[in-house]
């Protein structure tokens, strides 16, 4: 009697077990989403006030990004871009990472993708880079077309 070959096999994995906390993370965000859907963060300080701006009276890169997403969900993408620049790519990037977790979770991989396996590692330290040209160049006169509204 051979019992390697009974130990080995496994009962198959329910495919919507490995999505669900894609989909978890999925309803958390639509609900956030929904939240500054209905309550504006264009009213001075609905959501509180930004630390780094408080602190230091310069824009972060993030300044901006409440009322840019408030603006999606409205549909007025210009608007949202006007808001702050880097949201509409970063948002882009936010649906593509969870895309493939969910479709890793379908497969039977249901770890999330790591931002350094999707990206190198030059890559990394080359977007922290942008991101603080990005924050000293939208605090000076010239970067007056990417400061927040």
């Amino acid at each position: 009697m051979d019992t390697t070959a009974a130990a080995i096999e496994s009962p198959a994995r329910p495919r919507w077990l490995g999505v669900g906390l894609p989909l978890l993370a999925g309803g958390a965000v639509a609900g956030g989403l929904a939240l500054l859907h209905f309550r504006d963060p264009h009213v001075s300080g609905t959501y509180g006030y930004c630390p780094f701006y408080e602190l230091t009276g310069y824009w972060c890169p993030g300044c901006g990004g409440l009322r840019g997403l408030h603006n999606l969900t409205d549909g007025r993408i210009l608007d949202a871009i006007h808001s702050n620049v880097l949201l509409l790519p970063l948002t882009l990037g936010f649906i593509a990472w969870w895309g493939t977790w969910l479709v890793r979770g379908w497969r039977g991989h249901p770890t999330p993708p790591r931002l350094p396996q999707i990206l190198p590692k030059y890559a990394l330290w080359l977007a922290l880079a942008f991101l603080v040209v990005f924050t000293v160049v939208r605090n000076t006169p010239w970067g007056s077309w990417i400061a927040p509204v």
